[in-house]
């Protein structure tokens, strides 16, 4: 029994090296969490993290404040045995939901407390979150998740038949969870670093084991990103797969136009293009540079706009993110979608990598996805408590009980604290 007695709130913003998360929009950022704390009647505490560049971040906080009341006194198995109602509870406050509904800084609230009650499970059942969602009986999972609004697209019986189908097979995917899963290299290509230290890193990438590394595009001067994408190309030569992430920085028009050069490279996908809310546009972009997929969901804000992207077949790498979603119930949800279209899924990771090392090992033992890559960036690494271990490129099966969201809070004052 682990009854959740009080809450903690925290916002916690850090500072990252120079030119480190530029890209072509966002030129100065910080990295940000706003941290829910879950305190119990006995020695655990939950901790669920919610992305974002900085400010803003006290906003969330409040939001979280504002939504965790039900959550008090309440025992985290009897919670989890009926989370998706819980969830949904909290996201449709007859007065808060006004704030979104779904997106914007409740829905961003929502995730961090979602993800606080996905770790305190698992550290109450003294397992990793991978292995705590792998041992869960279908019904359990299913009742994990707010299939709201989705009745068109994944049902509570198609769910449980996605995942019925794939369990008599599990066993042929389970050496994932020893071999490791494979990263994809964010750092190496920030928008503010110059050629010759995006190409340093490229060499450097490739020195560490990764096979894929992604470069930021979207430039002022297309020829620019041109330049830079031939030099890292010139570097790797046919080693690795190159990803690029424009950051929304292109009209339609403009991304038709300058994409006519870039596929020339043949990159493994092309990143948020445009504006994320515009599925036709993705939909348009996706027609014209197939078969190179269109990847998109750092900024897909809930289950609901990722159902319209599958429908209308424009997207070709789910890029769901449990840190911006509504935690790791939505991510599901998403994932579920994805796996019935299906798309492939290779997470955006806000947190790091933390909470998605644990996701992507079960989708691919539990829903059959083909293990692919996650995205790795290393700048919050001495901030956690059990940071992301990556040998020769590939993520390490985590092995701690919870879900790798400690963080480092010593010296930080919570924001605010809820309590019983």
């Amino acid at each position: 029994m682990a009854t959740i007695t009080s809450a903690q709130i925290y916002d916690a913003r850090y500072d990252l090296p120079d030119g480190a998360g530029t890209d072509a929009v966002h030129t100065d950022p910080q990295y940000g969490y706003a941290v829910t704390l879950l305190k119990t009647d006995g020695s655990l505490t939950g901790t669920g993290i919610t992305y974002t560049l900085g400010g803003g971040t006290n906003l969330i906080c409040e939001a979280i404040r504002l939504l965790i009341e039900p959550l008090l006194g309440r025992d985290i198995e009897e919670l989890m045995a009926e989370f998706g109602q819980v969830q949904r509870s909290l996201a449709e406050h007859h007065q808060l939901r006004w704030l979104g509904p779904h997106k914007g800084v409740t829905h961003a609230a929502l995730s961090s407390i979602t993800n606080a009650c996905f770790d305190l499970w698992a550290k109450s059942r003294d397992v990793p979150l991978w292995k705590l969602l792998l041992d869960l009986s279908t019904e359990q999972l299913v009742n994990l998740i707010d299939l709201s609004y989705l009745e068109d697209a994944l049902t509570r019986d198609e769910a449980i038949r996605i995942l019925d189908s794939r369990r008599p097979t599990r066993g042929e995917r389970e050496g994932v969870l020893a071999e490791g899963y494979p990263g994809y290299d964010t750092s190496v290509g920030w928008m503010g670093f110059s050629d010759e230290k995006i190409c340093e890193n490229a060499k450097r990438a490739i020195d560490e084991g990764f096979t894929a590394m992604k470069l930021k595009v979207g430039a002022s001067n297309p020829a620019d990103d041109v330049r830079r994408v031939e030099r890292v190309r010139a570097t790797v030569g046919d080693q690795a797969l190159i990803m690029l992430d424009a950051n929304q920085a292109w009209s339609l028009p403009k991304a038709l136009d300058v994409l006519t050069e870039l596929v020339e490279i043949n990159p493994f996908f092309v990143e948020e293009p445009t504006q994320p809310d515009d599925v036709q546009a993705h939909r348009k972009l996706t027609e014209a540079i197939a078969p190179i997929p269109i990847a998109v969901g750092e900024a897909v804000a809930n289950r609901v706009i990722w159902k319209n992207y599958l429908e209308a077949g424009a997207v070709g790498i789910v890029q769901a993110d449990c840190t911006r979603l509504a935690g790791v119930s939505e991510y599901l949800a998403v994932t579920l979608m994805a796996t019935n279209y299906p798309v492939r899924v290779v997470p955006h990771v806000g947190d790091m990598g933390q909470i998605h090392q644990h996701l992507v090992l079960f989708n691919h033992v539990a829903l059959g996805h083909e293990k692919l890559f996650l995205e790795h960036i290393p700048h919050l690494r001495e901030h956690f408590v059990e940071p992301a271990h990556i040998q020769d490129g590939c993520y390490q099966a985590p092995q701690q009980p919870g879900a790798s969201t400690d963080l480092h809070l010593r010296g930080m004052k919570p924001m605010a604290v809820a309590s019983q």
